[in-house]
């Protein structure tokens, strides 16, 4: 009995020592991809670490300017900067760490203190992490048709595109004037834009930032605010307030995470990074989880990963981990140090070019879906069976290289296209979703259909015939 139970004990420890073995050979990998990556192309990965700035910046300076405040600046920038370093580090890919926009939406229109978005940060990043936990996450994710995940990434985009001409419009002096700055800046930026085209190694983000440096010095230099040393302070939100404000702002986001912060990023890792392993939806989920059951404790701003941020920093010439390595140490730089001077920096900084680099990104994501009937669609690539590939052969797997049926192709960009059309009109990714997939099984009852109706009159048919042959036979 003693034998057995140290032979099994045994064992275990040399599964773990092996899958020890495994994860150290897996992160050694990573970092020998990112280091490799930023001595190739040191510019492309700094100029791509600015490129989610334009969906940052905008909700953040909103959350610092709210009275009373709804986050801790400082205590934001430290840890935001902290989990940058820490997914540069740990997945090799140039993955965002941004601010839950339906929490912030609800936080900023009904004035929340820090206590209640913190109650709603914690609130969103228990379910997810329960959801990670139990595997419903990665379950539900398998089950995500294709075309309804390509939806929400062009969904993503399309909404991405309005809220640039909002972050556009928000200047102090808005008026298309050529003699306007705004005008001119909006120009030059986009011009820029155009450039990177051609030009697909400058460092456009860097050059644009500078740009902004440059037009916001002036006001910095008439407003000066001097350094700050972060002075953290921790708190616990009372039970009321998780009941109350967290659902309240809490119950919106758990949709949106899960399908752009998670499944979306997710797959879109792995069609603009196909040489990187791209993370699991489980590893995403734990990543939102462990970030805000962090931070949120001491007034850090609720944050997730996402799509848009993605394509907008690969679209700025990030393709490692570095990129976001260089960001987070910027962050934590200022958080540690310059809180009070950063909170300026980040008012003073021209809207006209965070709109255009929200116009990039929203660029970029919404590509993803060209690749909706190609080899390079998920489904298409791999062959999986189930409810992802239904809409091939119901039923039955798809093969790799296969050309589609021109009915197919419709269907599949319908189902695309009403997924991201339900997503820009509502503004609500979970109506999206909910549209895409009501499409989704609505062509597959109709081939059902089809198919009994098929085998009903087959049936009927071979029956007429054999009627007839025993007529025949007896006379």
């Amino acid at each position: 009995m003693a034998e057995g139970a140290e032979t099994h004990s045994s064992r275990l420890t040399a599964q773990t020592r092996t899958a020890i073995r495994i994860q150290y050979a897996q992160f050694k990998n990573t970092q020998r991809h990112n280091l490799k990556t930023f001595l190739r192309q040191p510019l492309q990965e700094i100029s791509g670490s600015f490129g989610d700035f334009g969906t940052l910046l905008p909700i953040l300076i909103a959350y610092t300017e709210e009275d009373p405040a709804g986050i801790d600046l400082g205590s934001t920038l430290v840890f935001t900067g902290l989990f940058n370093i820490l997914t540069g580090l740990i997945f090799g890919i140039p993955l965002p760490v941004q601010p839950m926009k339906a929490i912030a939406a609800v936080a900023l229109s009904r004035h929340f203190n820090k206590v209640e978005v913190a109650s709603a940060g914690l609130f969103v990043a228990a379910v997810i992490g329960l959801l990670s936990i139990t595997g419903l996450l990665s379950w539900f994710s398998r089950r995500v048709p294709t075309p309804v995940i390509k939806g929400i990434q062009v969904g993503v985009g399309l909404s991405l595109f309005s809220y640039a001409g909002t972050v556009l419009s928000k200047s102090e002096k808005y008026r298309w004037e050529f003699s306007d700055i705004h005008y001119q800046l909006v120009l030059l930026a986009f011009l820029s834009l155009l450039a990177s085209f051609t030009f697909r190694k400058a460092p456009i983000a860097l050059i644009l930032l500078f740009a902004g440096i440059v037009v916001a010095l002036p006001k910095l230099i008439r407003d000066p605010s001097g350094l700050g040393i972060w002075q953290p302070h921790a708190f616990i939100p009372p039970f009321r307030s998780f009941w109350n404000e967290g659902i309240t702002a809490g119950l919106g986001q758990i949709p949106l995470t899960t399908l752009n912060s998670i499944i979306a990023v997710s797959a879109l890792s792995a069609d603009l990074l196909p040489d990187v392993p791209a993370p699991t939806p489980t590893a995403m989920g734990l990543s939102v989880a462990v970030m805000n059951l962090i931070g949120c404790w001491f007034g850090s701003m609720p944050v997730c990963h996402g799509s848009g941020g993605l394509a907008a920093q690969y679209r700025f010439g990030a393709r490692s981990g570095a990129s976001i390595i260089f960001l987070g140490l910027i962050k934590l730089v200022l958080g540690l140090f310059a809180g009070p001077f950063a909170k300026q920096a980040f008012r003073y900084f021209p809207n006209a070019i965070l709109g255009i680099m929200v116009f990039a990104a929203a660029l970029e994501i919404a590509n993803v879906g060209e690749t909706l009937n190609t080899t390079g669609a998920r489904d298409l690539m791999e062959g999986k069976d189930g409810i992802a590939t239904a809409l091939l052969r119901p039923g039955q797997p798809a093969v790799p290289g296969e050309e589609l049926t021109r009915e197919l192709r419709t269907r599949r960009w319908t189902i695309m296209f009403i997924t991201a059309g339900a997503i820009l009109t509502s503004k609500n990714d979970a109506i999206g979703f909910i549209a895409g997939m009501l499409c989704h099984c609505s062509y597959q009852l109709h081939d059902i259909y089809i198919a009994r109706r098929s085998q009903r009159e087959g049936t009927i048919r071979l029956g007429d015939e054999e009627g007839r042959s025993l007529q025949a036979n007896a006379r």
